[in-house]
């Protein structure tokens, strides 16, 4: 396994493309995998492809629609409502498992590319409720991977306690910034850069945004 090579797991979001420039700046080699699960939008498949595409990387795209019978959710299932458990405190745009068999077929993948080193843009600051994005998991998830293919992986997570402040701070100090903002895809209701500005996901990204650019004013 060549440490030096990466793969990223990408969406095409603010967090995944913050992870493939990141990838760019410390790795020798670097590709991408995408998963196609049946997500709220296949938008986000074809940003994923162009970024690809743009930085000249190798992209992966695996279908992962399996998915989508596994359990409702607000992410496969296009007519439902995003809304948050008020009894559990998990959205319902958790899809259960999604992260474990991401990093399961993520890892088998570098197993036949050669790739030492699987990123992912999962964090546990800003984490959404999530539990599938915590520090413990990744971990374990690393341990596992490593037992079941007597391979040394690395699963490396550089967003895992950044806020989005700090993360949008991370693209900027990459000089990238304005392309992270312009040409990503984190909107739950599927528009590019700034996006909706209703959804949770916009909130999150907005709000850290916002807090970053006045920090950089006033320095």
């Amino acid at each position: 396994m060549d440490r030096n090579k990466a793969l990223v797991v990408f969406s095409g979001g603010q967090d995944s493309t913050t992870c493939m420039f990141h990838a760019l700046a410390n790795y020798r080699t670097v590709e991408l995998v995408t998963f196609d699960y049946g997500q709220r939008h296949s938008k986000e498949i074809e940003v994923a492809k162009s970024i690809a595409e743009e930085q000249g990387l190798k992209h992966h795209v695996l279908d992962m629609s399996l998915l989508g019978q596994l359990s409702p959710n607000a992410l496969t299932e296009h007519g439902m409502d995003i809304t948050q458990s008020e009894d559990e405190g998990v959205p319902n745009t958790f899809v259960p498992a999604r992260n474990m068999l991401f990093l399961s077929f993520a890892t088998a993948l570098g197993y036949q590319t050669g790739a030492g080193t699987i990123i992912t843009g999962v964090c546990e600051t800003d984490f959404s409720g999530y539990p599938d994005c915590r520090d413990i998991f990744v971990k374990s998830m690393n341990v596992t991977a490593n037992l079941a293919m007597d391979r040394n992986f690395v699963i490396e997570t550089p967003l895992m306690w950044l806020d989005k402040k700090q993360t949008w701070a991370l693209a900027d100090e990459y000089g990238q910034l304005d392309y992270i903002r312009n040409r990503t895809l984190t909107c739950y209701e599927g528009v590019i850069g700034d996006g909706c500005g209703e959804c949770p996901a916009c909130r999150l990204r907005n709000d850290g945004l916002q807090a970053y650019l006045n920090e950089k004013e006033w320095q």
